[in-house]
């Protein structure tokens, strides 16, 4: 980190009103993981810091939208190696590292990986800090995203094991009387199923349905119609 100027006042509208997030630092050195609390603290960000991945994979992680800047070289598991285990636990948490010994290997397999950034110190206060701006709006889009498809997939399991098959045909783009002959049933009744479909969904028109089909995978090979 270089000498800490005045953060530029947009960084600090990254907190809303609603939730506050959390940057976690995992640093091995103490004195850097000092001056990013201070660093973050600074525009209103709440900040958690781990001396090692371990300590950090036996925390309990607030579900708020987040950041992890992360020292690529750590004692024990290296900082890819905790990028890889978050990803097997399905903890998506956007990555920015931060190396004093970085190599382009190690960079691209960072990045391929699925890290926003990568700082070779000493790097600018607020080139990270932008990069961490930038890192938790994408994770709060992402949480916004997936609490949209959690809701669609319980609303789709309210629905019949019929409406389900109707809306998957519907999805993949089958006509009313195309559903019908693949289901043995009268067009008017998949008329009438897919009423049922669109109102229990809160489908505002055919269109609105399948764009909530397609968030979910509907209509996919791996959702075929069991007849």
């Amino acid at each position: 980190m270089t000498k800490r100027s005045e953060p530029r006042k947009e960084a600090a509208n990254v907190v809303g009103p609603e939730v506050r997030p959390s940057v976690f630092v995992v640093d091995d050195d103490l004195s850097m993981r000092e001056s990013l609390v201070n660093l973050f603290r600074s525009i209103g960000l709440d900040v958690v810091a781990y001396g090692s991945a371990q300590e950090m994979l036996q925390s309990e992680l607030p579900d708020v939208p987040s950041c992890l800047v992360l020292d690529i070289r750590l004692p024990g598991s290296s900082g890819l190696e905790l990028q890889s285990e978050l990803a097997k636990l399905k903890i998506h948490i956007p990555i920015i590292f931060i190396t004093a010994h970085g190599d382009i290997p190690m960079t691209v397999k960072a990045m391929k990986s699925g890290a926003i950034d990568f700082l070779s110190k000493p790097f600018r206060d607020q080139e990270l800090l932008d990069g961490v701006v930038a890192a938790i709006e994408q994770d709060r889009k992402r949480r916004g995203v997936d609490k949209v498809v959690r809701r669609l997939q319980s609303l789709f399991e309210a629905l019949s094991p019929r409406e389900q098959d109707v809306l998957k045909l519907v999805a993949a783009g089958l006509l009313n009387k195309q559903v019908a002959a693949e289901l043995g049933l009268a067009e008017i009744t998949v008329k009438i199923y897919r009423g049922h479909v669109m109102k229990k969904m809160g489908a505002r028109s055919l269109a609105d349905l399948i764009r909530m089909a397609e968030r979910l995978g509907i209509g996919t090979d791996r959702f075929r119609v069991q007849t």
